[in-house]
């Protein structure tokens, strides 16, 4: 499942995945369940280990992504103001988006043998 982001001054118009930073003290799983809350309404079990990603840009950024199979709760779109658009797509439609970062499309292949 991937978001679109509206007309922001981050990564406008592109596809990404849900999620955000850490609050203080806070594990990336316990972000991870969190932002999953707030952003679509459901609640992640068992989040798989995680894939780091370093981003360079105008500082260097540590991405985390965790891979969620089990969830209750029926995403829906929670953060209007964030994303437009909230959408599953399979691996081959979701390498022809226009995603938000040049790794993505890397990162999507890799969780394939989760599938």
């Amino acid at each position: 499942m991937v978001h679109r982001r509206p007309d922001r001054e981050w990564y406008p118009d592109v596809w990404d995945f849900p999620g955000g930073h850490l609050e203080d003290g806070e594990t990336a799983d316990e972000c991870l369940v969190r932002e999953l809350e707030e952003e679509l309404g459901i609640r992640a079990r068992h989040p798989l280990p995680t894939i780091e990603h370093w981003v360079l840009d105008e500082e260097l950024e540590d991405i985390r992504f965790l891979h969620v199979t089990s969830w209750t709760g029926e995403p829906r779109n929670l953060a209007l103001d964030e994303h437009d658009d909230l959408r599953w797509f399979s691996l081959e439609e979701a390498l022809a988006l226009d995603l938000a970062d040049a790794a993505y499309p890397d990162l999507l292949r890799s969780l394939g043998h989760w599938s």
